[in-house]
C-alpha cells in the first residue's frame, strides 16, 4: 500500500459523509424525507415530528421551532411539551469511527510428511466512513394562552421562534 492510499480513502469517505446533512427547514415532502409533519390530537394538542439527518440536537431544535410556529398559527401564546421521543444513534452525526479487532487461531494437521501445528495472532484496524444517519424527534405539545406557566417544559412560542431562527 502506498503512502497516499490511506489518505485518499479517508478523503473519499469524508466527502461521501458530507453528502448527507440536515436539509433546509421545511415540511416533509414524502415518506422517508426530511422535514416536519404534525397531527392534531385534540383542539389544543398536537404531535409534531421532525425527521432529519445528523446529530439529535439540531433535529430537536427544528421540532421545537415547528411547535412554536404551530402555536402562533393557532392563535396561542405558549406550548408545553408533554411527551418527547427521539430516534437515532447518539453518534448519528457520522464521520470516521475507528475500530480495533484482535483474533487468534490455531490448527493441527498430520499428513504424509508428519504432524504440523500452527498458531497465529492478528491485530486489525478498521475505519468506518459512514455518513450521518437519520434522526427523528417527535413532540406531543399542548397549546395555551395568557401568561406562560412556570414549568420546565413550557415554552414561549415567540421567544422560541426568535431564538431558533437566528
Amino acid at each position: 500500500m502506498t503512502r497516499l492510499t490511506l489518505p485518499l480513502i479517508a478523503a473519499a469517505g469524508l466527502a461521501l459523509s458530507a453528502c448527507a446533512s440536515l436539509a433546509p427547514y421545511g415540511a416533509q415532502m414524502g415518506p422517508g424525507g426530511q422535514g416536519y409533519a404534525e397531527q392534531r390530537i385534540e383542539s389544543n394538542r398536537f404531535r409534531v415530528t421532525y425527521n432529519g439527518v445528523g446529530a439529535p440536537g439540531p433535529v430537536m431544535d427544528m421540532a421545537l421551532l415547528r411547535a412554536a410556529e404551530l402555536t402562533t398559527a393557532e392563535g396561542h401564546d405558549w406550548f408545553e411539551v408533554t411527551q418527547r421521543w427521539t430516534d437515532g444513534r447518539l453518534d448519528s452525526a457520522g464521520g470516521m469511527r475507528p475500530s480495533v479487532g484482535i483474533g487468534y487461531g490455531a490448527g493441527r494437521s498430520s499428513g504424509r510428511y508428519g504432524r504440523y501445528s500452527a498458531s497465529g495472532v492478528g491485530v486489525g484496524v478498521g475505519l468506518n466512513f459512514s455518513g450521518p444517519s437519520q434522526t427523528s424527534t417527535t413532540l406531543e405539545v399542548v397549546l395555551g394562552d395568557g401568561p406562560r406557566p412556570d414549568r420546565p417544559n413550557v415554552f414561549d412560542a415567540r421567544a422560541v421562534q426568535d431564538s431558533l431562527r437566528r
